[in-house]
C-alpha cells in the first residue's frame, strides 16, 4: 500500500530514518560539510630536449672513464628518462616524478657509478680470453632500470641483464631495449633465485640488505666474479651480518653532483671462489 506520508528530500538512510521518527516538522541534523581533496599539482614533464641539455653540466662534474659519455648516449639517456616519466604516470615505476629529483636523484645517482665500474671493467677484460665472449652483468632488482639501463647506455660492450619480480616492470626495460636500439640489455622477469647461467658482475641498487643480496645471488656468481652493491651510508650493520667467507674488499664513498646525502658502493666477494 502507497504511503500517505509526505517525505522530504533524500539524504541517504540514517537522515531520512531521523524524519520518520521525529515527523515532518523536526528539525533535521546538520549535514557534514564535505571535504573536497585539494587537486593535485600538475607534475611538469621535460622533453627530451630539456633532458639532453640538463646532461652536460652534470656530466661535467663527474670522474669519467677516458671516453666520456658522448652525444650518442646523451641521446639515448635523454630519451631513457623521457620513457621512464611516461610510463611512470601509468605503472609506478618509481616514486619520484619531478624532473629535476629524477635527474639528481635517479640519472645522476647512477652515472656517478660509471668511473669505478670502468676500472673494474677493464681489470676483468685484461684477465680474460679474447674469445670469452661479452661481459655478463646483472642488475638485482632493477625496477625501472637503475643502474642496468644507464649502464647498458654507457657500457655497449657489457650484456646488462636487468630482473624483477613486477612484469610491468620487465616488461618497460624491454620495450626501452627496443626502442633505443639495445641489444646489449635485457628485462627478465622472475625471481634471481630462478635465473640460470653465471654472471660476471652482479649490481644492485636499494634492493635488500647486503646478505640478502649476496646469500640470493651466489650461485650464479662467475668464477673470479664480484658485487657491487649501491648504497646510502655507509652500511657497519650490514656487513657485520655478512657471511665470514665473503671478503668486502672495498667500499668506496661516491660524491653526487646535486645530491646532499651520502652514497658509496660495497664491493665484494667470496673468499676461495665460487662454487662451480
Amino acid at each position: 500500500m502507497a504511503s500517505h506520508h509526505k517525505r522530504g528530500p533524500q539524504r541517504g538512510a540514517y537522515s531520512s530514518g531521523l524524519h520518520l521518527l521525529h515527523g515532518a516538522g523536526a528539525a533535521k541534523p546538520a549535514s557534514k560539510p564535505v571535504h573536497k581533496p585539494a587537486p593535485r599539482p600538475a607534475v611538469e614533464v621535460w622533453s627530451q630536449a630539456q633532458w639532453e641539455a640538463a646532461l652536460p653540466p652534470v656530466l661535467a662534474q663527474l670522474t669519467l672513464p677516458v671516453a666520456g659519455v658522448g652525444a650518442e648516449q646523451v641521446q639515448k639517456l635523454a630519451a631513457y628518462m623521457v620513457m621512464l616519466a611516461h610510463w611512470n604516470s601509468t605503472f609506478n615505476l618509481t616514486a619520484l616524478r619531478d624532473p629535476q629529483d629524477m635527474l639528481t636523484h635517479h640519472l645522476t645517482d647512477c652515472l656517478a657509478v660509471l668511473a669505478p665500474l670502468a676500472r673494474h671493467l677493464d681489470t676483468v677484460r685484461a684477465g680474460r680470453a679474447a674469445d670469452a665472449g661479452p661481459i655478463k652483468l646483472l642488475d638485482v632488482g632493477s625496477g625501472g632500470g637503475l643502474p642496468g639501463v644507464v649502464l647498458a647506455i654507457c657500457c655497449p660492450d657489457v650484456q646488462v641483464s636487468c630482473v624483477d619480480t613486477v612484469g610491468k616492470k620487465a616488461a618497460f626495460i624491454r620495450q626501452v631495449a627496443a626502442e633505443l636500439r639495445l641489444p646489449n640489455l635485457r628485462g627478465e622477469h622472475a625471481r634471481v633465485e630462478q635465473l640460470k647461467g653465471r654472471y660476471d658482475l652482479i649490481t644492485s641498487r636499494a634492493f635488500a640488505s647486503l646478505v640478502d643480496f649476496v646469500s640470493l645471488t651466489r650461485a650464479i656468481l662467475a668464477e673470479g666474479a664480484e658485487w657491487m652493491a649501491m648504497k646510502g651510508k655507509h652500511p657497519d650493520e650490514e656487513l657485520a651480518q655478512l657471511p665470514a667467507d665473503i671478503d668486502v674488499f672495498h667500499v668506496e664513498q661516491l660524491q653526487v653532483p646535486g645530491l646532499d646525502a651520502d652514497r658509496c658502493l660495497v664491493w665484494m666477494r667470496p673468499q676461495g671462489g665460487v662454487p662451480g
